[in-house]
């Protein structure tokens, strides 16, 4: 039954993709020849310049292992001072809900926590400052409580790579 159904589409489909002249002939005519007396001539448009490409400026300077920019919406992954992974989107904390500015050590994880005081699912959570305030699986859409929120995959990421005790800077 399938073959039956397959084989004349695939017909049509030849058909009207081969050009025959029965489908030429249901095309419009071209259009007639300009009478007018007046020559227009085509000038390229200037080849555009490179743009520089916008690189996100590391904004903190401590000896850490994770770093945050507010301002620009930004985390990154540090090994000895050298950026070793970022940067990445973020959303953060909301007006009311800021997000904290410091220097903070991880204070403890958890891949499966579930906010006590929000009752929603905080995946891959790594704990950094007083209050919960925590790196986790986010929407990067919204603002959130206070938290950095991180795309599923980057929260994995963070969460393989910040021990307990491991530097986090938040700056502005």
């Amino acid at each position: 039954m399938r073959l039956a159904l397959v084989i004349p589409a695939a017909a049509l489909l030849l058909a009207s993709c081969s050009g025959a002249p029965q489908e030429r002939a249901l095309q419009a005519p071209p259009p007639p020849p300009s009478t007018s007396t007046t020559t227009t001539t085509t000038t390229s448009s200037p080849t555009p310049e490179p743009q520089p490409v916008v690189v996100a400026t590391l904004p903190c300077a401590a000896p850490i292992r994770a770093c945050v920019s507010l301002s620009q919406n930004l985390a990154w992954l540090l090994k000895d001072g050298a950026v070793e992974y970022g940067p990445v989107p973020i959303t953060h904390g909301k007006p009311g809900h800021e997000t904290p500015v410091g220097t903070f050590k991880v204070a403890w994880k958890d891949a499966v926590h579930t906010s006590s005081i929000y009752g929603l699912p905080m995946p891959h959570s790594v704990f950094f400052a007083p209050g919960g305030i925590a790196f986790h699986e986010g929407p990067l859409t919204e603002p959130s409580h206070g938290c950095v929120h991180l795309s599923p995959e980057v929260a994995k990421i963070f969460f393989d790579a910040l021990p307990v005790k491991a530097g986090v800077q938040v700056v502005a």
